[in-house]
């Protein structure tokens, strides 16, 4: 695949988990759209997952595909509520993430 196809795969991918994402933390927006799989570059998976992470300023709720790729984040929040936003995505049937989650 060549990159700018997996660039426009992963646009579309990160997009929609923006606008799911959206739905339970009121903002969010896009982080990756393309990781590197065996020396090449590749879309973030399809899949959704939810998680928070922490960032040197706060707290964050994110939409990861299931190798931890962020695809949508949160702006930066108190912990108590991006566990807020958590439960809601949670609540709503989204599968809470535990790996290692790649912000960058």
């Amino acid at each position: 695949m060549q990159y700018h196809q997996a660039v426009r795969i992963g646009q579309d991918r990160a997009r929609k988990s923006q606008m799911t994402l959206f739905e339970h933390a009121g903002f969010a927006m896009l982080t990756l759209t393309v990781k590197r799989s065996q020396g090449t570059f590749v879309p973030v998976g399809d899949k959704e997952f939810v998680c928070i992470a922490q960032k040197p300023e706060g707290w964050v709720a994110v939409i990861v595909d299931e190798e931890g790729y962020a695809k949508a984040q949160s702006k930066v929040l108190p912990q108590e509520q991006a566990r807020e936003i958590l439960q809601k995505a949670i609540a709503a049937g989204i599968a809470e993430y535990t790996g290692s989650v790649k912000l960058v």
